[in-house]
């Protein structure tokens, strides 16, 4: 079919181009002659001529260029061809059937089909306003076209919005059979019909209700993505303002208007109504422009005339249907009185004569209460013509469009149940009703006809001829919907509160009509006073409620758990009210009161059937009995649940009312008793939640909840009790002959092993005498099916204190089939400690599946208290001058030490004594390591640190006192002669670690006089060990050279600095542990509790407090926030811009001209630094990085959002720092993890720093269940611990290389000199690992035990015997060459076993890159969110295969990245770039390990292979790629150039000649790039001029 097309075209342009180009000849020719003949009649014919020949030469060039286009460039037409083909054939597909459209259908046409503009179309019922919702609907799907008629259905929602359910419900069938020759998935999302997230996301059209849309958006995590991607909102029948359910509409667009100013964001809205008088209004409200978006059409444009009837009673009475030939709709106003009116109808008819074959089988009844399937055949029935009256209530006329000759309103009285009276029928239902009459596509006319009572009549006709402006709602559930916003984030304060009102249709209305709502305009023209008002006085209640806090001083609204449980759970307000006064701990089960108005009326003729129910049904006493409205509640409860059947159609109603709001309400009343910490409370909540969604009662047999086993076989398990633990210890065989049935034997062991069962263990480690971390491990024990249990099951898990009825923790997990999970969590303590605490695992979903694992405290050893902190005196500022040395002076620009380096100048610069300083981060701990500097080696934690370090004293130290300063790091590794050499060495632990293990041979290392350690409270953290170590090694190496070594440390404040200072060997001298508070610029800190169990949502709803807390507390100073991941600094970005575009000024931030930042590679980053917002992250450009740093320093921008590794690197000036959201993905265990305290104690120190601020202010975001964590330790000291122990057996195996440990008496004596040591004695329970009990062991003997333990421990994990080392006579330790080659190269000894078991004597290439990429160093690669996909796609394209089932593996992402660098591939995204740096930094140690390996071994194939892997890894080119291309700028393409004659180089080229050897000089010049060596050569190229016969030599 494309080819034809394209062969039509190319015939089209062939025929009719020429022709056109005839036409314009001749007319050329024509006024040409009368030229030449002077026969002009006008002037005009002069310009005629002109343009003529203009336009013929035009079309000749222009047809010679389209045919030289369709012959070259054939793809490109044949997809614009496509392409416009599909555009106009979606709609014929569409509208498939209809021949033209209607008279409103067409003059709308334009504004919805080739538009974007909101739009409102008012006309009446049975106009065909689906199909103009079709033509918008349609509309969108064409922007989102491609060229071959792919739709990207990813890229967009659309959401239509009815009334009712029932007619959600024809409005899905509807468009899904619209839709489906273009594949739209169409789907109902309302009460009836819950869909899972895959499913939304796999749908593209959403038919819901107002109010199921309403909790969809209102959620800030959770369902936060998927309305960011709504394109499209219809709202039908959008004149539903004036009812109750108006507010909803109100605040849904309100909601839509906010989201398109703030995100800029298209979203189009349609809104669909009958006449309306003030339609001017409700388009202003839909922000529709009435000159291009807005449609009005009154009666006369109604497709069937429709007669009206006023029939007039005394007392309402039905009257005679009309001729029985045509179908008639007869309206009620209550669900029984469907079925007495049918009957009476019947009964009348018979008394008449009427044939008796009709009517019995002629009626239908139809109303909500009844069930779906049952409504769902009424109505199939009745279009299909098999009924002929259909009594029904006033519902039927918003929902299922049926076809009807007259419709009949018996009665105009309908019962109110907020007012507890009869109430006159709205007159929008009038004429909804109305409009079901007289269907355009069933009937010619139609007639309506109204029963009245006499003092009614002039009241509807005043109403049906002179209609009246539909009024707003909105005011009577302001509080209910300001909380939603609240708790949304959308609104924090009263100003933005005031704004949101003016987008709703209430004041709309107050401005047009502001006498209906008591309001003096004349005084308040833009109504800021009376909405500011209205807010306050909302506020007000809610914070009363306790929903909200709100702080009338300053305006500001904040979210409570309570009020966001009612928005997410549309709680309203009078309904938390009453909670508050009734709900308490211990009440007791199914006796909770609450305000359910509609079923407050217990009617006389249900009083005989609820005490029916009673006695059948209710399992539980219903405090109230019968007579009370709470009582009838509890009774249809209990009935619901018992699966029983009721009678009374009102009654049937009620039970459906109640079976639909009860699981939706005790969710709440769980949530909210859980933030309450009520255990016996939750734990009720969460049985009765499952009880509902079940309807089975707790102690009924969990087998009930399986399907497949028959009711008589439950009843027996029942009878026998046979709990789901003794089925499981009994055989199949057991269990059939116990059931007197031998086959279902098999299927009863199987349902129950398929159960939802975990195991439980914990372990408990003391932090702090007042904290404890638990970890839990946790491992399924049933048989997963994904059918029963699908992919992941919701758990809930608290710990709970059974004496004081408390939950100290609590959180949601999703059990995987990977086993088993580890969940980590801090809880109190207190003393006098309790016996224990209970861990209480219970299913979400299934009954009868809870776990509880006992914490045990009897034998818990808490570490000692820890000493005082050393006090900040009054003291003088101590002048630079106490230095004594004017080149020393020289280097501070101030003039006084602060307090802190007062106190401490003396011990540090007059004396030799070891220092550890713990101080808070910023009080000048660095100018106290400078005071004791000279000789010295100093260790900070990361390279950035050490940068820093480095620009700094280059200048400072190096340039002003003539001293070497030296760089030593894994990117900077100087020689032996400039180390030797230098004053100073700034280095990483690793690094001094690797040089340090061959001390004898390194005199440098033997004169280090004075050992600074930056960050010294690491030792707890990944990289602690190695700060252990270097010490250990440090006080070793002094004792064997008599020449003692100075060790300065330098710490936050610490809670236990006494055992680090006694491991350091100071005294009480040179200890200084200052308090956290002793800070030079004062910090004031905010921590903020975020919930949701699920990370980006929780992070996307963090933005808006972000932007909030810039403002409150650092609008025009320097902003630093702190994000986990690059993507985040984004996000993050965008959504600040998103919020800056609704401000005044949105470029309030920067403070420089935009067309600095245009020379930027990210266009991210250009972007965003036009709104003054800095991003700052690894995956920049260095030279973006720089300029990021430059512009944020000199304050030209304002807001620098950065990742956390920058807390530990520059040191950047900001007043406000905020880190949001403490956790991190890690990619080794494939979960978020959290940070360490310490990461976040330096992230808060880059506030307020004193050279650049004299106040400091830090927010912290966190998830909710982790703020009294961090509210304990981010006031109070953090004890540090040894994490040696996971990695002790690395470092004895190099003390045992290097010949420092020769027995098993030194392996004890080393682990003596350790931190770790000095810890486990302070904390011994800290330590779990060491599985030794406590009970009954002496002091002495339980230490002793604990060194034997290790020093055994520590053996056997390096395989002692095999590989590492060997044991002489039981004592002697002997290294062997492995554990050389591990020391040698800082390898762990996982990695030199691995290459011992899988190294062979012959291994090519390939194998030997699956084995380096196996090393253990490999393991911590991270592997982000994520990124197993892009893994996936990059495998694709390379030319080694790896396993697909190992994406997720950081060896094999390892592997791919190697094979992108040797084929110089494209990788994804940034972040490989640098993965890919830190795999090439450790690949070459890792092969010469291997080398060595190999040659020890004596492999000749082996270890020329991977001399080979290793020049593939520094020229970056395969083994089999051509050497010329390891040359500069020689590319694939290039290589046909080339050719090699007699082992000779020649060129191909005849312009290119070789001159001897080609290589004129030979001198090869040789620049690292990261770990990649270029070799460039300088060599010949002879060119040859044919012609002349000349030769040119270009070098």
């Amino acid at each position: 079919g494309a080819v034809l097309r394209f062969w039509l075209l190319l015939f089209l342009h062939c025929c009719f181009l020429p022709l056109t180009i005839c036409v314009s000849h001749l007319t050329a020719l024509i006024l040409h002659g009368k030229l030449l003949t002077r026969c002009w009649k006008h002037s005009s014919e002069i310009l005629v001529y002109y343009l003529s020949c203009f336009l013929s030469c035009f079309l000749v060039f222009f047809s010679f260029f389209l045919l030289y286009l369709l012959v070259c460039f054939p793809a490109f037409f044949l997809s614009v061809l496509l392409l416009l083909f599909h555009y106009f054939q979606i709609g014929q597909l569409v509208f498939k059937g209809m021949k033209k459209l209607n008279r409103i259908q067409s003059i709308v046409f334009e504004t919805a089909y080739n538009t974007n503009e909101n739009m409102l179309v008012c006309a009446p019922t049975g106009a065909g306003k689906t199909n103009i919702a079709m033509l918008t609907v349609l509309h969108e799907i064409r922007q989102h076209l491609q060229p071959g008629g792919v739709i990207r259905k990813d890229q967009f929602k659309i959401v239509y919005v009815a009334p009712m359910k029932a007619l959600a419900a024809e409005m899905t069938n509807y468009f899904s059979k619209r839709l489906e020759p273009l594949g739209i998935a169409v789907k109902e999302l309302t009460g009836d019909m819950q869909l899972t997230k895959g499913e939304i996301l796999r749908t593209q059209m959403l038919v819901t209700t107002p109010e199921k849309w309403d909790v969809v958006t209102r959620k800030s995590v959770g369902d936060v993505g998927l309305s960011q991607i709504v394109r499209l909102l219809i709202l039908d029948e959008v004149h539903l303002l004036h009812e109750d359910r108006g507010p909803v509409l109100e605040s849904l667009v309100a909601r839509t208007l906010r989201q398109v100013e703030s995100t800029q964001s298209m979203i189009r809205i349609l809104g669909l109504s009958a006449t309306l008088p003030n339609y001017l209004d409700v388009a202003s409200f839909l922000h529709v422009n009435p000159y291009i978006g807005l449609f009005f059409f009154d009666s006369r444009f109604r497709p069937v005339p429709l007669g009206q009837t006023f029939v007039v009673f005394k007392d309402a009475l039905v009257g005679n249907p009309h001729e029985h030939v045509f179908q008639v709709m007869v309206f009620v106003h209550a669900r029984n009185s469907t079925v007495r009116t049918a009957m009476s109808l019947i009964e009348m008819a018979k008394n008449r004569g009427e044939s008796s074959e009709m009517f019995p089988d002629g009626f239908g009844i139809h109303h909500a209460g009844m069930l779906r399937q049952d409504r769902t055949l009424m109505e199939n029935m009745f279009s299909r013509g098999y009924l002929k009256v259909l009594v029904c209530t006033a519902t039927l006329a918003w929902g299922v469009n049926l076809p009807a000759h007259a419709v009949i309103i018996k009665g105009t009285q309908i019962y109110d149940a907020k007012r507890g009276a009869m109430v006159d029928l709205g007159i929008l239902d009038v004429m909804q009703i109305f409009g079901r009459a007289g269907r355009p596509q069933f009937d010619k006319y139609g007639e309506g006809t109204i029963i009245t009572t006499h003092d009614k009549l002039s009241h509807y006709l005043t109403l049906l001829t002179q209609q009246n402006p539909i009024e707003s709602q909105f005011h009577a559930s302001l509080a209910d919907n300001l909380n939603a916003e609240v708790a949304l984030g959308t609104v924090t304060n009263v100003e933005e509160a005031v704004k949101w009102l003016s987008y709703t249709y209430l004041y709309v209305r107050m401005r047009a009509n502001p006498l209906v709502y008591g309001i003096n305009h004349k005084m308040d023209p833009g109504l800021e006073l009376y909405r500011k008002e209205l807010v306050v006085e909302a506020g007000r209640k809610l914070d009363k409620a306790r929903m909200i806090r709100f702080e009338e001083r300053t305006g500001y609204f904040a979210s409570t758990d309570l009020g966001r449980t009612a928005s997410h759970f549309y709680i309203k307000y009078n309904t938390i009210e009453v909670y508050l006064i009734h709900y308490f701990p211990h009440i007791a089960y199914l006796q909770l009161k609450g305000p359910v108005e509609p079923l407050s009326l217990v009617r006389e003729e249900e009083m005989e059937e609820l005490e029916t129910l009673l006695c059948s049904f209710c399992e539980l006493p219903a405090a109230g009995g019968v007579e009370n409205g709470y009582g009838k509640i509890n009774i249809l409860l209990q009935t619901y649940i018992g699966r029983g059947e009721v009678d009374s159609f009102s009654l049937i109603s009620d039970l459906a009312y109640v079976a639909q709001n009860a699981a939706r309400i005790v969710r709440a009343l769980f949530e909210i008793a859980l933030r309450k910490r009520w255990p016996a409370m939750t734990y009720r909540l969460l049985n009765l939640c499952k009880v509902i969604d079940k309807r089975l009662w707790g102690w009924a047999h969990p087998l009930r909840q399986f399907t497949t086993l028959p009711s008589s076989v439950l009843s027996r398990l029942e009878e026998r009790k046979l709990t789901v633990d003794k089925l499981k210890d009994m055989q199949k065989d057991e269990i059939g002959h116990m059931l007197h049935h031998v086959n279902i034997g098999l299927k009863v062991k199987q349902c129950v092993h398929q159960i939802p069962a975990i195991l439980m263990e914990a372990t408990i480690q003391p932090i702090t005498r007042t904290v404890l971390r638990v970890r839990l491990t946790i491992t399924p024990d049933f048989r997963w099916n994904d059918q029963v249990t699908m992919a992941t099951a919701p758990w809930w898990l608290w710990v709970e204190d059974p004496i004081n009825d408390h939950i100290y923790h609590s959180e949601y997990f999703l059990l995987q089939k990977k086993q088993p999970q580890q969940v980590v969590f801090t809880i109190p303590i207190f003393e006098p400690m309790p016996s224990q605490y209970y861990i209480r695992a219970v299913s979400d979903r299934w009954l009868g599946s809870e776990a509880v694992c006992i914490i045990n405290f009897q034998h818990l050893i808490l570490p000692e208290r820890h000493p005082p902190h050393t006090e900040l005196l009054d003291l003088q500022p101590l002048p630079v001058t106490a230095l004594g040395n004017r080149e020393y002076e020289s280097l501070y620009k101030f003039t006084h030490f602060n307090p802190i380096q007062t106190q401490i100048f003396h011990t540090l610069y007059h004396t030799d004594t070891n220092v550890l300083l713990g101080a808070p981060t910023g009080s000048g701990k660095t100018i106290a390591a400078e005071m004791a500097i000279f000789r010295v080696v100093y260790i900070a934690p990361l390279k950035a640190l050490v940068r820093e370090r480095i620009e700094d004293w280059k200048i400072r130290i190096e340039e002003k006192l003539g001293r070497k300063v030296i760089e030593l790091t894994g990117d900077v590794t100087p020689d032996m002669r400039a180390i030797a050499q230098a004053d100073l060495i700034v280095t990483t632990p690793e690094k001094w670690d690797g040089v340090s293990r061959s001390w004898q041979n390194r005199s440098y290392v033997q004169k280090v006089s004075i050992l600074i350690i930056d960050e010294i409270h690491l030792l707890g953290e990944d990289r602690g060990p190695v700060l252990e170590v270097i010490v250990s090694r440090t006080n070793f190496i002094s004792s064997h050279t008599s020449k003692p070594v100075r060790v300065v440390g330098l710490s936050t404040a610490l809670a236990n600095a006494r055992d680090l200072a006694d491991w350091l060997g100071i005294g009480q001298m040179g200890l200084f542990n200052f308090r956290p508070s002793v800070r030079p610029v004062p910090l004031e800190v905010h921590i903020h509790g975020f919930p949701g169990q699920h990370y980006c949502p929780r992070m996307a709803s963090m933005n808006k407090p972000v932007f909030q807390a810039i403002r409150s507390h650092s609008p025009a100073k320097p902003v630093l926030i702190f994000v986990s991941s690059r993507r985040q600094t984004r996000l993050t970005a965008l959504d600040l811009i998103a919020f800056l575009a609704t401000e005044d000024d949105p470029k309030q931030w920067l403070h420089q001209d935009e067309r600095e930042v245009r020379l930027l590679r990210d266009s991210n980053l250009k972007l965003t630094l036009a709104f003054g917002i800095g991003m700052h992250h690894a995956g920049l450009h260095e030279r973006d990085r720089k300029t990021v740093e430059e512009l944020f320093v000199n304050c030209k921008i304002q807001v620098l959002i950065a990742t956390s590794t920058l807390a530990w690197g520059v040191n950047f000036p900001a007043h406000l720092v905020i880190v949001k959201g403490t956790e991190y993905y890690d990619g080794k265990t494939h979960r978020y993890v959290d940070y360490p305290i310490t990461d976040v104690l330096q992230m808060m120190g880059r506030a307020g720093r004193p050279q650049f601020d004299d106040q400091g202010k830090a927010v912290i975001l966190v998830h909710d269940i982790k703020k009294d964590f961090y509210k304990k330790f981010l006031y109070e000291p953090f004890p540090v611990e040894s994490s040696l122990l996971g990695v002790l057996s690395d470092h004895l195996n190099a003390e045992i290389a290097a010949g420092t440990i020769t027995s098993k008496q030194d392996a004890m004596d080393y682990i003596t000199w350790t931190y770790f040591f000095r810890r486990l004695v302070m904390n011994p329970r800290y330590e779990s690992n060491l599985q030794i009990t406590l009970m009954g062991l002496k002091v002495v003997s339980f230490w002793c035990r604990c060194l034997t333990h290790l020093a055994s421990a520590a053996q056997l994990l390096l395989i002692v015997y095999n590989i590492c080392l060997h044991l002489q006579d039981e004592r002697t330790i002997v290294p062997l060459t492995y554990g050389r080659i591990a020391s040698y190269y800082y390898l762990k000894h996982q990695t030199v076993r691995m290459f011992k078991e899988k190294l062979k004597p012959e291994l090519p290439v390939h194998e030997l890159l699956t084995i380096l990429t196996d090393a253990e160093e490999y393991a911590e690669l991270p592997v982000r969110h994520n990124e197993d996909q892009l893994n996936s796609e990059l495998a694709q394209r390379l030319p080694l295969q790896v396993n697909p089932h190992s994406y997720d593996s950081a060896h094999t992402k390892t592997h791919l990245l190697l094979q992108a660098h040797f084929s110089r591939a494209q990788v994804p995204c940034s972040d490989y770039l640098t993965d890919t740096k830190t795999v090439l930094d450790n690949a070459i140690r890792i092969c010469q390990a291997m080398l060595d390996v190999a040659a020890n071994e004596g492999w000749l194939v082996s270890a020329l292979s991977i001399c080979n892997l290793v020049q593939m890894i520094v020229q970056a080119r395969w083994l089999h790629d051509s050497s010329l291309l390891t040359l500069p700028h020689i590319e694939q393409q290039n290589l046909y150039l080339f050719r090699c004659v007699d082992h000779k180089l020649t060129a191909t080229h005849p312009l290119i000649q070789f001159s001897e050897l080609s290589f004129y000089s030979g001198r090869m010049n040789r620049k690292t790039c990261g770990s990649e060596a270029k070799v460039e050569l300088d060599f010949l190229l002879s060119f040859k001029d044919e012609s002349t016969g000349s030769i040119t030599g270009i070098t």
